[in-house]
């Protein structure tokens, strides 16, 4: 298949840019996170418990697995355009829907619909890959990643600020127009990348035992979890060790938190820049590689009694510089099995992601306590970080793609 025309800004004929892929991505991100802050309030507002309201998070996080594995085939059968119009058309409407929720039953309710936007990240992961080969897929997801990474440290923030200043419900009126500025920009800006889809579901169904019985497939789908397990792990028990075993004060905790970002900035910063030289599965290899190196060094710190908040918190800094490095190349590893099937593998890899990482993060929280808490979460990362360290020994050790696997669709 030839290549496509080279993404030109504005131009509806050729696939989006690498800035409206980070644009939309953000959009999805800060789905997750930005209302976080207003819990509490919105418990009080739409009167029920607080535990009640948290669902919001965990609903959200499971119709987001849910609705890539439909997504995805969708978006290979049809094309990525239209696919990825009608989330984010279906997030604007839920985003008002929220805003003007009167109750705790419509307002969960519409939370599952926004999920759907979160289909956007897969798509550009597959667009990309539809218009570059593997390095050069694997340093612009990079990239388009790197955006991921700061939306959602600075988005609480955000939500915080707009909370104070006209309650909870302006967060969900602010993500209603930047669903309808989604729209738009696909419209504008998005062309199809893919606009050969296979012409039936059965042609496309027949497909589908060359994807999912393969074993490069599948070792780049568990090094990705197996990076995200690390971070997931860290995401549901910091806290409480932050709060309750360091004894930080709150401001302090929400700094240290957040600078994990900056190490998945940076090492999404250096697939960027690495990626097309090295190739992705040397990349896979030295993230898991650093990732399985400052666990096992934090580990060690603590078990013999020299560990510290600084230390924790700092080599979680360098923990999130592998994942960072691991998760472009590990995806664009993925796509690159099937090319023609880039929107099922992405959405298919992303829904197993969430899944185990939401399943890790549950164990951390539900597994620390103020006795050796921080050594049990270490433990838990260290666990996630050898198993990825070895599947990327082996994916190091396969052949190169055959030449139907590696030429761009």
């Amino acid at each position: 298949m030839s290549r496509v025309a080279g993404p030109a800004f504005l131009d509806r004929a050729t696939p989006p840019t690498t800035f409206s892929l980070i644009v939309l991505t953000g959009i999805a991100a800060m789905a997750m996170n930005i209302f976080l802050p207003s819990l509490a309030r919105m418990a009080e507002d739409l009167g029920t418990r607080y535990g009640v309201i948290q669902l919001s998070v965990g609903l959200y996080l499971g119709f987001s697995a849910l609705s890539q594995i439909v997504l995805g085939p969708l978006a290979d059968r049809f094309g990525r355009r239209r696919v990825m119009l009608a989330a984010y058309g279906i997030y604007a409407l839920a985003s008002v829907a929220c805003a003007l929720a009167p109750s705790i039953a419509v307002f969960l309710v519409c939370r599952m619909c926004q999920a759907t936007v979160h289909s956007g990240i897969v798509l550009a992961r597959a667009m990309v890959r539809d218009s570059h080969g593997e390095e050069e897929a694997a340093a612009r997801i990079g990239y388009v990643t790197m955006g991921m990474a700061v939306v959602p440290m600075l988005s609480p923030m955000l939500g915080g600020w707009i909370d104070h200043a006209v309650g909870w419900r302006g967060c969900f009126w602010l993500m209603a127009a930047l669903g309808a500025g989604g729209v738009a920009l696909i419209l504008a800006d998005v062309g199809e990348s893919r606009p050969c889809g296979f012409a039936r579901f059965g042609a496309q169904l027949r497909q589908y035992p060359a994807l999912l019985t393969s074993g490069r497939y599948w070792g780049f789908v568990i090094a990705t979890v197996a990076a995200a397990g690390t971070f997931f792990a860290y995401l549901g028990a910091a806290p409480f060790i932050g709060a309750e075993i360091f004894r930080l004060s709150p401001e302090a905790l929400g700094m240290l938190f957040g600078a994990t970002s900056v190490g998945y900035f940076t090492g999404s910063f250096l697939s960027g820049r690495l990626s097309r030289a090295r190739g992705v599965r040397a990349m896979v290899l030295l993230g898991t590689a650093t990732t399985t190196g400052a666990v096992a060094l934090s580990l060690g710190l603590f078990m013999a009694g020299l560990g510290s908040a600084a230390s924790f918190f700092g080599l979680t800094v360098v923990m999130g510089v592998g994942y960072g490095m691991t998760m472009p190349n590990a995806t664009a590893g993925s796509l690159s099995v099937r090319p023609d099937l880039a929107g099922t593998a992405s959405g298919l890899g992303g829904a197993i992601t969430i899944g185990a990482g939401a399943g890790l993060s549950a164990l951390a929280g539900a597994s620390v306590g103020p006795v050796r808490g921080v050594e049990t979460l270490l433990t838990i990362q260290l666990g996630c970080a050898l198993v990825g360290l070895a599947v990327a020994l082996w994916l190091r050790r396969l052949p190169a793609l055959p030449p139907y696997a590696n030429r761009e669709s």
